[in-house]
């Protein structure tokens, strides 16, 4: 085992956990996840069954990651952040068949207390706002914030908000890249 898990977590078999993870206090990993190296899961986390963490990702406390999510390698989810599984959920009709795929892009954070309702992508490096209730699709470098969530800009590689001049050009203060604002998508120059 090249993993650390707290003696009060539950890891089930099947799981396949890469080297470096930690697995924190009353956390449960459900059958067939998969977890990438160096992820920190955080305290009273469930990852139900199949879901998929790329490397170095970083889930907070209180967290339910339900099956059919896959997040990419780097992902930030913040405390208390929700997934939902099913778009019309009712206690008495078993939907388990219907769980809708949701995929966070490599890099993307979730603020504490969002919700992503299912079947709804976020886009590498996007950036969803503590709150934000997540209804559509997100682009990749976009900025999330609201009930229900709207774009107000455009976020680089290291989470600074974007500040485009007369060119469609910004340049990110810390990593020092450039980035081209283009048909309303951003890429890195």
């Amino acid at each position: 085992m090249d993993y650390f898990a707290h003696e009060t977590a539950v890891v089930d078999d099947g799981c396949r956990i890469g080297d470096g993870t930690k697995i924190w206090h009353f956390s449960h990993i459900m059958p067939d996840c998969v977890l990438g190296e160096r992820c920190n899961i955080g305290q009273n986390v469930v990852i139900s069954p199949g879901v998929i963490l790329g490397s170095n990702v970083k889930v907070q406390n209180n967290v339910s990651i339900y099956s059919g999510v896959i997040c990419e390698d780097d992902v930030f989810l913040g405390p208390s952040m929700v997934f939902t599984n099913v778009i019309n959920p009712r206690s008495s009709v078993n939907r388990r068949g219907e769980y809708a795929k949701t995929t966070v892009k490599k890099g993307a954070s979730i603020g504490a207390n969002a919700t992503i309702v299912c079947g709804n992508d976020i886009g590498e490096y996007a950036f969803i706002g503590a709150g934000t209730v997540v209804t559509k699709e997100v682009k990749p470098f976009a900025l999330i914030v609201g009930n229900p969530g709207k774009q107000i800009g455009w976020m680089s590689v290291y989470g600074h908000r974007l500040e485009f001049n007369e060119n469609n050009e910004a340049q990110c203060p810390e990593g020092k890249d450039w980035y081209v604002l283009e048909n309303n998508q951003v890429r890195k120059k």
